[in-house]
């Protein structure tokens, strides 16, 4: 099982269209979204998505009642949340959230398999403890210039990011669980 990873989109129309291209031609089952969409508007790339997607809102996101709705209309479902999300997946645990104020805590207290995280446009990707910790930096690529994308592999234990404009490799990390 294969779970696409994207935070701070930031209305980039153009790299939203490329995310969504590289999710779907790397035949994910599930995309997650850390927040920072901001316009419900931008529904109208992100529900090109061959999979459903499960997302948070960041700080910057607004007109939530219009969100919920246009997300209610993707082919393949949608669905945002306040705070967090958690979801399971092929036996794992996965904590979505934007902000991380709590990171640290959340990681000692052992719960999940998996915390992602948005907010800081900066790649961060380890294995602390038992967890994966995973931002996979902007998909915006405003703020570094750099647009990305994640992939974790359930499968074959691994979580890559990926430049969406170059096709590069940012970031790997073999895990064993």
């Amino acid at each position: 099982m294969k779970i696409g990873v994207i935070t701070d989109t930031h209305e980039n129309v153009g790299q939203i269209k490329k995310a969504v291209e590289f999710l779907n031609s790397s035949s994910v089952d599930m995309v997650l979204h850390a927040g920072d969409i901001i316009s419900p508007i931008m529904t109208d790339h992100l529900n090109k998505l061959n999979v459903r997607m499960l997302g948070v809102f960041g700080n910057n996101d607004g007109e939530k009642n219009l969100w919920r709705r246009r997300l209610s209309e993707f082919p393949n479902g949608a669905e945002i949340r306040e705070r967090y999300a958690e979801v399971e997946a092929a036996g794992a645990k996965f904590l979505v959230i934007h902000e991380p104020y709590l990171l640290d805590s959340l990681v000692a207290g052992g719960k999940y398999d998996f915390i992602i995280y948005g907010h800081t446009h900066v790649t961060d990707l380890r294995l602390d403890g038992r967890t994966v910790v995973l931002n996979p930096g902007e998909t915006c690529g405003l703020m570094s210039g750099k647009s990305v994308a994640a992939v974790i592999n359930l499968d074959a234990k691994t979580v890559v990011v990926t430049d969406l404009d170059s096709g590069r490799e940012v970031a790997r990390l073999n895990y064993a669980k």
